[in-house]
């Protein structure tokens, strides 16, 4: 997988204008309100991402985020699948296109890709956006409602990433169903809530039962060990924060993490990794301890100490959803 460094950046570049001539509070004002509303129901008659300022505002504070999250997600199902690229995309709900670019970050290369979203003004802006980005100048923003009306076309890879947490349950069943019967692939992002966890877990059940196999996070297609109501599946993405960004949100810290939950699935054969370090390592002295979920033991803590040599040095560097045990190891 050859993965371009400078997609970050390029996207970061494109975002830096959004908010010229926007007064720095009334974008930090739109984005507290749009903060509290925009990740609740599904509006009725209008997006809540009502104009151009709305839309930059949120653009500035959450694409950069958005965007680490589905690479991220993307990067596991992508070692998962590597003899695979998608030949074409439609990123469900996908509003100024962070997914579009995750994809475009993961594999290189040029391919149709479809953005279907609710709100014009969030359409528009991300075919501004766009046009930073040589592999996205043809994309196809589509206007539409996200509800069990929705019909979707044939399509390699399908991505719905922070959009299952807007819409009722009988739309959400009714979108990953539409998503599974379009698509050989499909990646579903949600916050990293238990909230968000079970979402994604009711969606990874729809997919299962309509014969996809899960490639990551899960080692496996079986039921997830977890007891619901007592822990979460979620992981972290770094986000470097642009000056644009900590100003529009606030604080002063370069970075911040993005806590985040994933499925990604396909109909076609896949090779999950064995295991998933589904915390950050734990290094002590002589010694890293790693929680797990396996193939075999379902969740597990496994120690790895000096004795095991190489493996305790790549133990030392793994991180929070990496595959255990590297796959040179």
């Amino acid at each position: 997988m050859n993965v371009p460094v400078s997609s970050a950046e390029n996207l970061r570049g494109a975002l830096g204008g959004l908010l010229d001539g926007l007064p720095a509070r009334q974008a930090a004002s739109a984005v507290e309100r749009l903060i509290a509303n925009y990740r609740g129901s599904t509006p009725t008659d209008a997006p809540i991402l009502r104009d151009r300022a709305d839309v930059a505002a949120y653009a500035a504070y959450r694409m950069p985020a958005t965007f680490e999250a589905v690479r991220s997600a993307l990067g596991a199902f992508a070692a998962a699948v590597p003899e695979w690229a998608p030949a074409g995309h439609v990123d469900v709900g996908g509003g100024t296109g962070a997914a579009t670019w995750a994809v475009s970050a993961t594999w290189d290369g040029e391919r149709p890709v479809t953005v279907i979203d609710w709100s014009e003004a969030a359409l528009a802006l991300g075919r501004e956006v766009a046009a930073a980005n040589p592999a996205l100048r043809n994309v196809r923003w589509q206007r539409s409602r996200i509800g069990t009306a929705l019909s979707l076309e044939d399509a390699d890879l399908v991505t719905v990433s922070y959009v299952l947490n807007e819409l009722t349950g009988p739309d959400r069943a009714a979108l990953v169903d539409a998503a599974a019967g379009a698509a050989q692939a499909v990646v579903i992002v949600e916050p990293g809530t238990p909230d968000g966890y079970a979402r994604v877990i009711e969606a990874r059940d729809r997919l299962v039962a309509a014969g996809f196999r899960v490639a990551a996070p899960c080692p496996h297609s079986a039921a997830c060990p977890i007891v619901p109501g007592e822990d979460w599946c979620h992981f972290s993405a770094r986000v470097s924060r642009s000056s644009l960004h900590r100003q529009v949100k606030g604080g002063s810290l370069a970075y911040e993490d993005e806590k985040f939950a994933y499925v990604a699935a396909a109909r076609f054969p896949v090779a999950p990794a064995p295991s998933r370090v589904v915390r950050r390592p734990q290094i002590r002295k002589g010694q890293v301890l790693l929680d797990l979920c396996e193939t075999d033991e379902g969740l597990s803590r496994r120690t790895v100490t000096k004795r095991h040599g190489d493996l305790y040095k790549a133990a030392r560097d793994a991180d929070w959803g990496d595959d255990w045990p590297p796959a040179d190891r």
